[in-house]
């Protein structure tokens, strides 16, 4: 089969190796879609977790193949989706249900192989059923997760008016799962002018390009999903006194915000963080599946599995036409 291997930090290769063969407690997806995300391209940079060599690709969707002697749950030819994280379930976090803070902690596409490539083994108990969702949907189902977490952190109330800086599919999915929670507004900031119409498009109220035009001490909770260092610098100025900031976005690894801690305490500010998710994938696939989130318009390119370096650029260059970029590793 064909893989795309990070052999380390900018150098990425196409290669051919056997299919796998599931474990015992594995099940072996062939992959049909498998969203590029942030975080992929911070792995292909040296600026996050993850093993070199690595197969990446954690958002992906597809047909189960073969199954291991003790999987019980599915069959061959059930169309499933990955939940990326696997915890050991036997630390100390895991056993007090943290395992997304796993001392052991694994991760399909960071540090095992992923869904960049043609088949792929994952244990039982991290994959989940799609039933008659589109795979290109089904794999959405990890960057939902992540966000459901996110959003269940940030604790979001009735009428709250919310703040998004960022309207790439993250900041997108956040919109959507924000309006679920019962906000009244939303605010996005966008410099991007095809994400900007969107976001209009997926409920935002008002997106402005430049944090000049963000309100100041306006918002009950502000949520930064670009992971850029200058922007969530400015985050604590938008919230409202006693508000709530969320750092979702992923920033480079080494680098350092700059924040005003008299203004913290002044406002009396909640500053929040959230890593990966805690078992959401049920509520993301429950969630799509419903049609209360749409992820259709999100996606902007369709590319072979060879093309993963092309997608990977396309992302880093910020072209305005680019949203979600998904490879088809099998056609």
């Amino acid at each position: 089969m064909k893989s795309m291997m990070i052999h380390k930090p900018g150098e990425l290769s196409l290669i051919e190796r056997d299919v796998p063969t599931p474990d015992a407690n594995e099940v072996l997806i062939e992959v049909k879609a498998s969203g590029i995300c942030g975080t992929d391209l911070h792995i292909y940079k040296g600026e996050y977790l993850g093993s070199y060599p690595v197969i990446p690709g954690h958002e992906f969707a597809g047909v189960v193949t073969a199954i291991g002697s003790g999987v019980t749950r599915f069959k061959v030819d059930d169309r499933v989706a990955v939940e990326p994280n696997i915890a050991c379930d036997n630390c100390s976090h895991c056993l007090n249900n943290r395992q997304n803070f796993c001392e052991n902690w694994q991760a399909v596409g960071v540090t095992l192989p992923g869904g960049m490539e043609q088949f792929v083994c994952a244990p039982e108990k991290a994959v989940f059923s799609i039933g008659d969702l589109a795979f290109e949907q089904g794999a959405f189902v990890e960057p939902l997760s992540c966000v459901i977490h996110g959003i269940e952190r940030a604790r979001i109330k009735l009428a709250d008016k919310v703040a998004i800086l960022g309207a790439g599919p993250i900041g997108n999915l956040l919109l959507q799962m924000a309006r679920l929670q019962g906000a009244s507004n939303v605010t996005m900031l966008e410099t991007n002018p095809g994400r900007i119409e969107l976001a209009r498009t997926l409920g935002a109220d008002t997106v402005v390009s430049r944090m000049e035009d963000l309100p100041q001490n306006e918002f009950d909770v502000v949520i930064d999903a670009t992971g850029a260092i200058p922007v969530m610098n400015r985050t604590i100025d938008f919230a409202r006194r006693g508000g709530t900031v969320l750092l979702f976005g992923v920033p480079p690894s080494g680098k350092t915000l700059e924040l005003d801690a008299f203004k913290i305490f002044q406002k009396g500010l909640i500053l929040l963080s959230s890593f990966t998710s805690v078992r959401n994938s049920i509520q993301a696939v429950r969630l799509l599946q419903s049609g209360e989130v749409k992820v259709e318009s999100l996606i902007s390119h369709r590319l072979p599995l060879e093309d993963l370096l092309v997608g990977l650029e396309l992302m880093d260059k910020r072209d305005p036409g680019v949203k979600k970029v998904m490879i088809l590793p099998n056609g």
